[in-house]
C-alpha cells in the first residue's frame, strides 16, 4: 500500500478550500501549516493503480496552485 506525504500550496486566498477539498477524499489526511499558506498532505491508498487515481484527482482541484512530493512508501502486501 502505497504512503506518500505531499506539500500542498493553495492559490492565494484559497487555502481553506484546498482543505475542504483535500479532506474529502477519505485516502487523505491534511495537515495545515501554522505560519505559511501551505498544507502537509499525508495519502494511503490501496496500490499503485488507486494511488494514481488519487493523484490526478488532487491535480485537478482548482484551488491548489503546486504539489510536491516530499517522500513515498510502498508496503508490500502479506501474501500468504
Amino acid at each position: 500500500m502505497p504512503i506518500k506525504s505531499y506539500l500542498a500550496h493553495p492559490h492565494e486566498n484559497k487555502k481553506e478550500e484546498l482543505i475542504t477539498a483535500l479532506s474529502a477524499f477519505k485516502e487523505c489526511e491534511v495537515m495545515p501549516a501554522t505560519n505559511e499558506d501551505i498544507l502537509v498532505l499525508v495519502t494511503d491508498t490501496l496500490d499503485d493503480a488507486s494511488d494514481e487515481i488519487l493523484k490526478e484527482k488532487i491535480e485537478n482541484i482548482e484551488s491548489l496552485k503546486l504539489l510536491a512530493m516530499v517522500s513515498g512508501f510502498n508496503s508490500p502486501q502479506n501474501q500468504q
